[in-house]
């Protein structure tokens, strides 16, 4: 049995490692996009999403038809910030972790740069050296990190020996790695984006690793006893702001393609006043707080706390047991109300507009003693990804066709025509032509 197993994951590799596609250029499939609304949620596979009567809003737009829904796409990793690099990167830049940025330092070498993978972790048995610290601003070039099909020693924690990374069988090795984002891509081809982030504090953000929208780590509690920093519930978290890891954001040398680009939900810069006048960005990066994008928080109210699931003879259930039904609730209706305001604002109503509502992994949900082996389904890491356009006239797509993380950057890439970027140049990376083309648009994409 193992070594037929062992044949089929030698086979899946072979086919994630497939050559790349030459290097810049333009996907296609997708029609022209004027502006994408990318919303974020955490920590939810797709039977705790898909279905479950605590989401009431997402699956009324899944069951009225309102919406296109992926059935087959899969979080290439994790932890978040490493899903979030690659949705908006193609890549993981060597960094498989949640550490905070090494803000504005000169002195450290990037990860792609140096080889060394930042990693938790978090089985303490790393089979090679790695970086545990703050994140070196990305740049340059370099490689990137493989991800393993089945992580054994990373971010495994808790009653975990094994996560499934994709669906536990394919994996990505490490590539070549150009340390940029699709922010670079928009601003170089003369286009504009923005990373709106719930509970930001005000003033600048350079430095901020976590804020309740008022205090932040750089806070003092001098004033402020008995409270401490480990009372502050981390609502903003910078592993959710993938554009603040690099290091042309952070130095801030172009104003439009900077922290300046960072905005809160509210304020005369934030979200919905964007929204309100229609002066919204080609591409809006929307990522809730911890208590409303579903991630939940340990000093967080009842309707934050965390919801791993039950476990149930070696695996987690990945469904809907021992969920926290009000942690659902929160994320659904943080959903409606990003929904209903993009609705509601005058891009809407004129030119090509997109909304992706996308988790960034499954619950964690992995093994406590297998090692080897083909996770079943409510254990691989299969998430929840919806696309709703202004411009299909026949909606209620719902897809089987296989995509992952790099498949967003992909056709992203394609509605804006900018060229591929790090693993979005993939040839087995194909772009969501039937989720963003309407049934009379729609036609191949590679």
């Amino acid at each position: 049995m193992f070594k037929a197993f062992a044949s089929l994951c030698l086979a899946a590799g072979i086919a994630s490692t497939a050559a790349s596609a030459q290097q810049n250029a333009r996907p296609t499939g997708i029609p022209h996009i004027d502006h994408v609304f990318l919303i974020m949620m955490e920590n939810h596979g797709y039977q705790q999403v898909v279905g479950n009567p605590n989401d009431p809003y997402l699956n009324s737009l899944i069951a009225g038809r309102q919406i296109n829904l992926a059935t087959n796409y899969f979080a290439v990793g994790h932890p978040s910030l490493t899903n979030y690099l690659e949705v908006v990167g193609g890549s993981n830049f060597g960094i498989r972790s949640d550490n905070a940025p090494d803000w504005g330092s000169s002195s450290c070498s990037p990860n792609i740069a140096s080889g060394m993978v930042n990693a938790d972790n978090g089985g303490g048995n790393a089979p090679m050296a790695v970086d545990t610290g703050n994140i070196c601003p990305i740049s340059g070039t370099g490689t990137d990190a493989e991800t393993p099909a089945v992580d054994t020693w990373n971010e495994v924690s808790g009653p975990f020996v094994a996560l499934a990374d994709l669906d536990g069988i394919q994996f990505v090795a490490a590539a070549p790695t150009v340390g940029e984002t699709i922010g670079d891509q928009l601003d170089a081809a003369g286009l504009t984006w923005k990373s709106y982030q719930e509970s930001l504090p005000s003033g600048s953000i350079f430095g901020v690793n976590y804020s309740n929208g008022t205090v932040t780590n750089l806070s003092s509690f001098t004033n402020l006893a008995p409270l401490t920093a480990s009372s502050v519930v981390q609502l903003y978290a910078v592993k959710h702001n993938p554009f603040a890891y690099f290091k042309s954001v952070q130095d801030g040398n172009n104003q439009d393609n900077s922290l300046a680009n960072v905005a809160g939900f509210d304020g005369q810069r934030g979200l919905f006043a964007d929204l309100a006048t229609g002066d919204v960005p080609s591409f809006a990066f929307i990522a809730p707080n911890q208590c409303d994008d579903q991630h939940g928080r340990p000093n967080g109210d009842a309707f934050c706390a965390f919801d791993f699931g039950v476990n149930n003879s070696g695996y987690t259930y990945g469904t809907t047991a021992g969920l926290n039904p009000g942690l659902n609730q929160q994320g659904d209706s943080t959903i409606e109300r990003l929904v209903t305001a993009i609705h509601a604002s005058p891009v809407w109503r004129s030119g090509r507009s997109a909304i992706v509502i996308v988790w960034d992994e499954n619950d964690y949900s992995g093994s406590t003693s297998v090692l080897n082996g083909a996770y079943p389904p409510q254990n691989q890491n299969r998430v929840v990804l919806a696309v709703q356009t202004n411009y299909d006239k026949h909606p209620g797509i719902q897809s089987q066709n296989y995509y992952n993380s790099f498949s967003i950057l992909k056709s992203l890439e394609a509605g804006f025509g900018l060229p591929c970027l790090n693993h979005a140049c993939d040839s087995n990376v194909h772009v969501m032509s039937d989720l963003f083309a309407s049934k009379d648009d729609s036609h191949d994409g590679n």
